[in-house]
């Protein structure tokens, strides 16, 4: 399946940052979660990644907010006048209704005014954008995944702000060698033909598609035992966070983590891959950092032979694709670095 115009770099030729990958994918599955926070140097894929999970949702829509934007320009507008003369309230989109149904970008998230970052975070929770002028209301749809950016060298949110993004990831480590050589072929080659690369990752892109759909569906039906819901209270605990809001996100990630492996209740592996992406921004001094995930899933390429259906193996792990079939196969055993490394390509090896 092919995007329209303009073309996306594809989610699945990304390669490296895994955690990455997983929260985006997490946020997609469960928007209430409240959206992603990427902290990291320039050059790092972040708005690459924003731009290509877009590709993977049900309207694809992507809208980037600028640096120097209004809160009209957020909202949206009304004109009163008409509204009071003819009774009939015309009302000019912003980028929440732009954005609805998609993702909404925000690079440098930190320099913004802290009421417009509220106002972000408000409406991204709700789903619901609600404007009022001089008595006349409205109000739309604006579901969408709000994915923050920034560079922490150039400020930091307010804790207040940052306990209201559901999930974060922070950027350290810069590719090797072999990496960089491989990062730099593969987008030399997207811009030489953006539609023969995207059609070389087709069959991924369908798969990633389908598994999220899939976990979407069966978010609701997640359940977890006593024992998984004491856990999660006392990783909170441990971090040493304010109030109960970590607990809803961490409970919220682990349920995504589970619908996306095609599971039905929370185990230890979903709460142990999703704690650092919850509580690495949320925790207080004094508190010992949340140990990261030894293998958070991500989708990931399955050999030709392995024809197993999410419904045969439907307590594995998530995120494992096929490259012939865009049925999602699933196994317990991870392996991050194939993902990063997913190709349809016959000249998978050369590029």
């Amino acid at each position: 399946m092919l995007t329209s115009n303009p073309i996306h770099y594809p989610f699945s030729a990304v390669i490296g940052q895994h955690q990455l990958k997983t929260a985006l994918l997490l946020a997609a599955c469960d928007p209430a979660l409240g959206g992603v926070l990427i902290s990291g140097n320039r050059g790092t894929a972040k708005s690459t990644l924003a731009r290509s999970l877009a590709d993977l949702l049900e309207n694809r829509a992507f809208v980037n907010c600028p640096l120097g934007v209004s809160e009209d320009r957020l909202l949206g507008s009304l004109d009163v006048e008409q509204a009071l003369s003819a009774g009939k309230i015309k009302f000019s989109a912003g980028l929440f209704a732009e954005a609805d149904g998609g993702v909404l970008y925000v690079d440098e998230i930190n320099l913004l005014p802290d009421h417009l970052v509220d106002l972000l975070l408000d409406v991204s929770a709700s789903g619901i954008n609600y404007l009022e002028r001089d008595g006349v209301s409205h109000q739309h749809s604006a579901r969408f995944l709000l994915i923050g950016s920034m560079n922490p060298e150039e400020g930091a949110l307010r804790p207040q702000l940052l306990d209201r993004f559901g999930l974060s990831v922070a950027i350290h480590d810069n590719p090797d060698l072999p990496q960089r050589l491989e990062i730099v072929a593969a987008r030399l080659a997207f811009d030489h033909d953006p539609d023969l690369f995207y059609q070389q990752y087709a069959v991924q892109q369908e798969a990633i598609r389908q598994q999220l759909a899939a976990a979407q569906q069966r978010l609701n039906e997640v359940t977890a035992s006593t024992e998984s819901k004491v856990a999660i209270a006392k990783h909170c605990m441990k971090a040493n966070v304010e109030g109960v809001r970590a607990d809803l996100a961490l409970y919220r990630a682990a349920r995504a983590h589970t619908a996306m492996r095609l599971g039905y209740q929370i185990e230890k592996e979903d709460i142990d891959a999703v704690t650092a992406l919850v509580l690495a921004h949320r925790r207080q001094e004094n508190s010992p950092p949340p140990s990261s995930p030894s293998a958070a899933p991500t989708p990931q390429q399955h050999t030709e032979s392995d024809n197993t259906s999410p419904v045969e193996n439907a307590q594995g792990d998530w995120g494992e694709m096929p490259v012939e079939t865009v049925s999602v196969g699933l196994s317990r055993q991870l392996d991050l670095n194939k993902f990063s490394r997913n190709r349809a390509s016959p000249q998978k090896k050369k590029r």
